[in-house]
């Protein structure tokens, strides 16, 4: 039998946790895209786009906190939307990476290593 996802989860956790290693690690779990809230004619879940949920643990984030929610349905977001760039501006701040930083392109051009005008996500500090 396969380990659960949320076995998987626990015991990453614990393991870092328990070397002194949880705070300089940064563990995500997410997909691309999340699983739509209706279930469909053949008795699954489409993909969803508009959607999704992660989970992010360790890297000496402030912890046990839901950021932003959907509607009623769960197909739309209806408060406090996470986006790409947003997560991205994150994990570049967490490597020590200036979330502004540029590289320069083979026409020379500078161009921003996070999109969308992402910012790191304020609530995990």
């Amino acid at each position: 039998m396969l380990p659960r996802v949320d076995q998987t989860l626990h015991a990453i956790v614990t393991d870092l946790e328990s070397r002194g290693l949880l705070d300089s690690t940064l563990i995500l779990m997410m997909g691309e895209f999340g699983r739509g809230p209706v279930i469909n004619k053949n008795a699954g879940r489409d993909h969803w786009t508009r959607v999704m949920s992660m989970v992010m643990a360790g890297g000496g984030l402030r912890h046990g906190q839901v950021i932003g929610s959907t509607d009623r349905r769960g197909s739309d977001i209806a408060s406090r939307p996470v986006l790409p760039g947003d997560l991205a501006a994150t994990v570049y701040r967490h490597l020590g990476i200036d979330p502004a930083s540029q590289w320069i392109d083979r026409q020379g051009r500078p161009v921003s290593i996070v999109t969308d005008g992402g910012q790191p996500i304020a609530e995990l500090g």
